[in-house]
């Protein structure tokens, strides 16, 4: 049996997690949730996930402190992780960027 590609999906809102975790259910994906940065940091270490969609405006971690710690531990250093944002303050890509997200797309 095929196993699906893993993706965590780090979101505050509830609104947002239950309709990106839906889409990406239906079209085939694995989808492991979190609810802030604290708890994704977590989750990634424990489920190892292929992607991570991430949240800029978490609160206890924002997204960029949350990329930095990823990719600071061993296991996690090169999977995509793409910021999925509302933040479209001038800046705020290039931020995500730099923390070392590898995309960045608004909703």
């Amino acid at each position: 049996m095929k196993t699906k590609p893993r993706i965590l999906y780090i979101e505050d809102d509830v609104d947002s997690r239950r309709l990106v975790s839906r889409v990406l259910a239906t079209n085939g994906y694995e989808v492991i949730l979190a609810a802030d940065g604290l708890e994704g940091v977590t989750v990634a270490k424990d489920s190892r996930p292929q992607l991570v969609l991430m949240d800029i405006n978490l609160p206890n971690l924002d997204g960029r402190v949350v990329t930095t710690r990823l990719r600071s531990l061993p296991d996690l250093e090169n999977i995509p992780i793409v910021a999925l944002t509302a933040n479209t303050s001038a800046g705020s890509r290039e931020l995500a960027l730099a923390a070392g997200c590898t995309g960045f797309l608004t909703k």
